[in-house]
């Protein structure tokens, strides 16, 4: 009897023991616990990436994705700085090469996923008086929004544009900076400038601003958009995981429907 009871108490324990690492993943943490990824991404992709990450979590209830939306230029260095991200989503290949570089983004875990085009957006009620960027020499096109080259992707392709067609010395002294390319569209749409040069993508989100002109791909470094993970993220596998999501065809359908290429 006591040998029975003791065999019944010992099967007891082992499915104890059983259940309580069952919910675990392979570093010991509860796979149902909630998760809160970080996401660094350009400014360029809130509309879809917000979309997609409330697809995701219908599915993945226990992860809720936060994003720090910027420019690509300030986002690495925050990245570089120690601020905390699970995954850098950037508008411009050298931002992340250089976190590559440094060793805080492994080449194996990143992918170049996406395309976009430069376009010349004026206000609808100007679409007339400016129709290329040759029309920015024009005396009433008086300020030229612009993200700074430096640290906005959008401003650098913008400022190579303007070199290339030989205008850029001529119209710098029209140009107002934005902090970001989402600031560059309010300046257009608000009519705080009389023209922007912002990413096909966010003019598509307006219908207060025309596209007068696509610039030609070769005016400027392609626009590529590398995604990967933070080497220091401390939630790896559900890292991957989302890293993943965007990957798939569902996902880059969705961003193409927001006038994004596959890369």
């Amino acid at each position: 009897m006591k040998k029975t009871l003791l065999l019944v108490m010992t099967m007891l324990l082992a499915f104890a023991l059983f259940g309580c690492q069952a919910g675990k993943d392979a570093s010991g943490k509860d796979q149902s616990e909630d998760v809160q990824l970080t996401v660094s991404a350009a400014a360029s992709l809130k509309d879809v990436l917000t979309e997609l990450s409330s697809e995701y979590k219908k599915d993945h209830p226990n992860v809720t994705v936060k994003f720090n939306f910027g420019s690509s230029g300030a986002l690495q260095q925050q990245i570089e700085q120690g601020a905390p991200a699970d995954l850098f989503f950037s508008a411009a290949q050298d931002k992340f090469d250089r976190l590559v570089e440094q060793g805080l983004i492994s080449k194996s875990d990143s992918v170049n996923l996406l395309e976009n085009s430069l376009v010349l957006i004026v206000p609808k009620e100007k679409a007339k008086q400016v129709k290329s960027f040759e029309d920015l020499t024009k005396s009433g096109v008086d300020k030229l929004a612009v993200g700074k080259p430096e640290s906005v992707p959008a401003g650098k392709y913008a400022k190579e544009t303007l070199t290339s067609l030989h205008l850029w010395s001529k119209v710098q002294s029209k140009i107002v900076y934005g902090k970001d390319v989402r600031q560059v569209l309010s300046y257009v749409e608000t009519g705080n400038a009389d023209a922007g040069a912002v990413y096909r993508t966010d003019a598509l989100t307006s219908d207060q601003v025309k596209v007068v002109e696509t610039a030609a791909s070769d005016l400027h470094t392609p626009i590529i958009y590398p995604l990967g993970i933070v080497k220091n993220t401390k939630h790896r596998e559900q890292a991957e995981q989302f890293y993943k999501f965007l990957q798939s065809d569902e996902s880059v359908k969705k961003m193409e429907k927001y006038g994004f290429k596959k890369g």
